[in-house]
């Protein structure tokens, strides 16, 4: 069941990676749920279904 959150991906995991820690590297893995304050914004940029 949903709950109405918008997820989205980390960011700075596509390249120049050598630099990174595997900590760092590990916890961009997963995603993250946009903040209230962007909710607005991201919501108008996404298709309407």
């Amino acid at each position: 069941m949903g709950n109405g959150k918008v997820k989205r991906t980390h960011s700075h995991l596509r390249h120049i990676l050598t630099k990174k820690t595997t900590k760092q590297k590990r916890k961009l893995r997963g995603t993250a749920i946009i903040s209230s304050t962007d909710v607005k914004r991201v919501r108008a940029m996404m298709p309407t279904q």
